[in-house]
């Protein structure tokens, strides 16, 4: 058995972090069930069924419930015991799927590094994370290995063959494992957040956290069951991956893609005839481009996820028009162990013939998740009146990793507090109207970016938009945008303007308008709206007038 709780001879248990916030609880500590163990219950009901398909190999639910063992055993037998960090900076692949079920099943602390970061980035993650052992590709490593701080970490490359590498420790370990007994409050994962703010940090998601986002999804009505399967397209060491073991405990095939091509992925999505997908909108914009005058382009397809970044309607229109009534959405945040909030398939079809405004909300809370909007003093606004999206439950984490100072700016009183505006209607569907930090104060009145875009992206020969503040000696403020026009349409500052003036009130028309060829987004695919925003303040003593 290896269900002994954290003692002193482990270095995570030494920490001070561990002794304040793990180790001394003022209430009885709670038991939960493994996730890990449950996923290896759905393996023995569908051990011949492939469970994860990638370009480079599949593994059946028999083989990924052997793998992941010996990899939990391996993982101890280098000399990691429960609480530790396991750095995973690695591309969608098989691997990533086996290191998080093991990790679950041995109590290790799994800290993933996405993907797209630079290696001076992993350097900087790596430290903050203390990871222990950091597994990965032989390329990545020696590219990453300069930048690390401190005492190098054990190095663990998947494409090595010989007996120091993946494949030589998993070959050494038994693959009989038993997983350990966990806390609702013991860390589970290092979930490190995009935030737009550029500070680096952790949400620190528990095992309970974990639990209460599985039932979640399980909950949500999505229709997803053994058999279907699964195409998981952004990095799925951060949102895309959060589908992971929800999907293994229905007995769905997980179809791993490496790399977001709009026509390659569009005929790999039809040949292995996948039913279910996650998107951010960029994804869905570049797609739409691709996919013009076209419909059910993707047969099989039974549901088209959303979410990670606002859409504007017009798009999901345009998208309902292409994909046909697939479309559901998804509202959260890594601090919220995923969505909050659901924009279902049947709530789009509605909207669609009898209240197209629906389409700007994000849906209705989950069934556990406890959504209110709030004024600044804390206390609930009217339905249709605009606040801060609050959020409780079992799914809010536990802080930021060893960043007490920005947890209590977020967390109060087990709260979450997302930064993120909006108002409710009388049935309960949220509008979220933008993040408080991003909206224009223009001559004293409120704009919000979100709401120019959507306009924006309403105009025939519009791409993609950022819309975001700029000083202005008479206002304070005033609303500028760039943007990226589709291939081959062509506009000018004027006619945008023109468009804009029939469609919105004058202080909220952007009064500057740029084209680019390119929006720069972080690695997750959202719009850095602080990185177009900064060189009109540069000078300025802060980035508000």
């Amino acid at each position: 058995m290896h269900d002994a709780a954290p003692t002193g001879a482990g270095r995570y248990a030494r920490s001070a972090f561990r002794r304040r916030h793990i180790t001394t609880p003022t209430v009885p500590r709670r038991t939960v069930a493994n996730v890990g163990a449950l996923v290896a219950r759905s393996a023995r009901a569908h051990a011949r069924q492939i469970a994860v398909m990638s370009p480079a190999r599949n593994v059946t639910y028999a083989e990924l419930e052997l793998r992941s063992n010996r990899l939990a055993n391996a993982l101890l037998g280098l000399g990691l015991t429960r609480g530790d960090r396991v750095g995973i900076y690695l591309p969608n692949c098989v691997e990533i799927v086996e290191l998080e079920l093991a990790c679950y099943k041995a109590g290790l602390i799994k800290a993933p590094f996405n993907a797209r970061l630079s290696p001076a980035e992993v350097g900087e993650v790596a430290a903050n994370s203390e990871a222990l052992i950091i597994v990965s590709t032989a390329q990545r490593i020696e590219a990453f290995r300069p930048h690390i701080q401190g005492v190098m970490p054990r190095l663990l490359a998947v494409d090595d063959q010989t007996e120091i590498g993946y494949e030589g420790v998993l070959a050494r370990a038994s693959d009989s494992f038993t997983p350990v007994t966990v806390f609702a409050d013991e860390v589970a994962v290092l979930h490190y957040t995009s935030g737009s703010s550029g500070v680096l940090k952790a949400a620190m998601q528990t095992f309970g956290n974990r639990l209460a986002q599985l039932r979640k999804f399980l909950t949500r009505a999505e229709g997803m069951q053994a058999g279907h399967i699964i195409g998981l397209v952004g990095p799925v060491t951060h949102a895309s991956g959060m589908q992971i073991v929800p999907s293994l405990c229905s007995g769905v095939t997980i179809r791993l893609f490496s790399s977001f091509e709009p026509g390659r992925f569009v005929a790999d999505m039809k040949a292995d005839r996948v039913t279910h997908t996650f998107m951010v909108p960029t994804m869905i914009n570049m797609l739409l481009a691709e996919l013009e005058g076209q419909y059910r382009p993707l047969p099989d397809l039974l549901r088209l996820g959303y979410g990670a970044a606002p859409m504007a309607p017009a798009r999901i229109m345009k998208a309902m028009d292409v994909f046909g009534p697939v479309l559901s959405q998804g509202y959260g945040a890594g601090e919220t162990t995923s969505g909050v909030c659901g924009l279902s398939v049947e709530d789009h079809l509605f909207a669609r013939a009898a209240m197209p405004e629906r389409l700007a909300s994000c849906g209705r809370p989950y069934l556990e998740c406890d959504v209110q909007i709030l004024d600044d003093a804390g206390q609930p606004v009217a339905a249709g009146e605009i606040g801060e999206i609050v959020v409780g439950g079992e799914d809010i984490f536990a802080g930021y990793w060893r960043a007490p100072e920005l947890t209590t700016e977020v967390l109060k009183d087990g709260r979450y507090h997302t930064g993120d505006l909006a108002h409710m209607d009388d049935q309960g569907y949220v509008y979220i109207v933008d993040r408080k930090k991003d909206m224009v104060i223009s001559g004293g009145f409120n704009v919000y970016p979100s709401e120019v875009e959507s306009v924006l992206y309403q105009h025939e020969s519009v791409q993609e938009a950022c819309v975001f503040a700029i000083p202005d000696d008479k206002w304070g403020e005033s609303v500028a945008a760039h943007v990226v026009l589709k291939a081959g349409r062509a506009a000018d500052a004027a006619l945008i303007d023109a468009f804009c003036a029939a469609r919105l009130a004058g202080f909220k028309r952007p009064r500057r308008i740029e084209f680019v060829e390119v929006l720069p987004k972080n690695p997750n695919g959202k719009v850095m709206r602080r990185a177009v925003q900064a060189p009109y303040w540069a000078g300025q003593s802060r980035m508000v007038n």
